[in-house]
């Protein structure tokens, strides 16, 4: 893990997680939006609004300097209004974002690793999340565990097992 080091999430930290929801939610650069389009959408900012509520938990990645250049966490929802990735009551479901230029150097699946590490910790049995099967994310979710357990017109939602 040279260049990047990672530490739990703060309560402080609603911003950082804001900006990476704004990096996972532009993970096509040709459909990217502009931060405050992308937190306007109520479905979108429900996954850091209130941060940090009771049982959420994350990670964030900064490089050598203290910048944040991803992070990674986790909120559960409730059933009637489940989130994107829901799949019961008790499953938290996880966001990752890591910033496009540290993409493909290891922060993601460091990060993903790390929270699995605090989900166990929590007491969480799974960890859930949804991905558009375009993404590339997708391939990093599936070497990490997480199994296909619904499929929709262009996404799916995973989840894993905590170990």
């Amino acid at each position: 893990m040279a260049g990047f080091r990672i530490r739990q999430a703060a309560a402080e930290d609603a911003r950082i997680l804001a900006d990476m929801l704004v990096e996972a939610a532009n993970w096509n650069a040709l459909r990217a939006r502009p931060r405050v389009a992308v937190l306007e959408d109520p479905k979108v900012l429900r996954y850091v609004a209130g941060w940090k509520r009771p049982g959420d938990f994350g990670c964030v990645a900064e490089d050598t300097h203290g910048a944040p250049v991803g992070a990674c966490w986790a909120r559960l929802f409730p059933a009637d209004e489940p989130g994107s990735g829901f799949v019961a009551v008790g499953v938290p479901e996880l966001t990752l974002g890591v910033n496009t230029q540290w993409r493909a150097q290891g922060v993601g699946r460091a990060l993903l690793q790390e929270l699995g590490r605090l989900a166990a910790g929590s007491g969480a049995n799974r960890l859930s999340l949804s991905v558009e099967r375009a993404n590339f994310a997708q391939r990093l979710y599936v070497s990490e565990g997480y199994i296909t357990v619904e499929s929709r017109a262009t996404a799916d939602t995973m989840v894993r097992a905590v170990r």
